[in-house]
């Protein structure tokens, strides 16, 4: 995992005159997260045993906040600094439902935090810089173009979740902060978005504030206090008006019921999903982790009932250990 040796044309840069802030400790706050992942791992074949993202400093600790899916099944994690330092860190903890993850350095870092801001307060059409390690080589002046609703096929869903553009492939981990100079978001995927009657390309951003009624319980405990969510280890995709089995985790709920690809799913405990969110969320009502989950699905245009037995999914992933 060598360093990123792309860099934004001078001109696309942000400039310190462009800003009320401070921008080069604005940027200062940002480190870059290598991470190794063990070949056995359950995340391995899907998100690579070697991983590169970024991370933000956000408190005088060195606390680090990132995207969960970098950090996920880590053995082992190196932070480097604006400065060029390089340390351990520990894979704190990995939120499945908010998406979050945070890295607690092994020494200090000493690198100033970056203030939190809140993506309430943020309105499509905004001003924006997005943000990653190394400078303003690796930041861009951006706008966000939307606030709405994001469902993800790995059973992930954000009630509202922050689209900003330009696109660009490298934004896992980054920041995303506003005109203030605040942290109101964190990168995770490139989409593209129906934006009116066009096709946008962008980046989503994980809202900040969805950390603050966790944030203590993730550094004390390494989870959130509140029940694990059903996990079913079913990869759906919207295909028109239907919700179509595109994947299945090997050995998780869903195959081991004997669901299979190209299956439609029509109903959870009797009611038909009209879209990917719906279908995550009337399976999260049923209870938590562990309840079991009725199913019924077209397969070749026979309708089967189905019980699954959930599980939590973070059983099915390898605990980071601290060396």
């Amino acid at each position: 995992m060598s360093e990123p040796d792309w860099a934004f044309p001078s001109e696309l840069r942000p400039r310190p005159e462009e800003w009320g802030f401070d921008l080069e400790r604005a940027l200062g706050a940002m480190v870059l997260l290598r991470v190794e992942v063990p070949e056995d791992a359950f995340t391995a074949q899907i998100l690579g045993t070697e991983r590169l993202g970024n991370g933000v400093v956000i408190r005088d600790d060195g606390l680090i906040l990132t995207i969960g899916y970098l950090i996920t099944e880590a053995s082992a994690v190196w932070i480097t600094t604006a400065q060029g330092a390089v340390l351990a860190g520990h894979a704190l903890a990995y939120d499945q439902q908010t998406g979050l993850g945070l890295v607690l350095p092994l020494g200090r870092l000493g690198v100033p935090p970056l203030a939190r801001g809140s993506a309430s307060r943020a309105q499509a059409g905004d001003d924006i810089l997005v943000a990653g390690h190394g400078g303003r080589a690796h930041a861009l002046k951006g706008q966000l173009f939307d606030k709405r609703e994001f469902a993800g096929y790995w059973e992930y869903v954000l009630d509202e979740a922050l689209f900003a553009t330009p696109a660009h492939p490298q934004w896992g981990g980054s920041a995303l902060i506003d005109a203030e100079g605040k942290l109101i978001g964190i990168g995770s995927l490139l989409v593209e978005e129906k934006h009116g009657d066009k096709d946008v390309q962008g980046n989503m951003f994980v809202p900040v504030d969805l950390l603050e009624p966790i944030l203590e319980d993730l550094i004390k405990r390494g989870r959130a206090q509140r029940p694990a969510r059903p996990w079913l280890g079913l990869y759906t995709t919207e295909m028109g008006n239907k919700l179509v089995v595109a994947g299945l985790a090997a050995g998780g709920p869903a195959d081991r019921a004997g669901l299979q690809l190209g299956d439609i799913i029509v109903g959870v405990a009797g009611e038909p999903p009209r879209s990917l969110a719906e279908l995550f969320r009337s399976v999260w009502r049923l209870g938590p982790a562990g309840v079991e989950v009725p199913l019924t699905v077209s397969r070749a245009g026979t309708r089967l009932q189905m019980r699954l037995a959930s599980i939590d999914r973070n059983d099915f992933l390898k605990k980071p250990q601290l060396h």
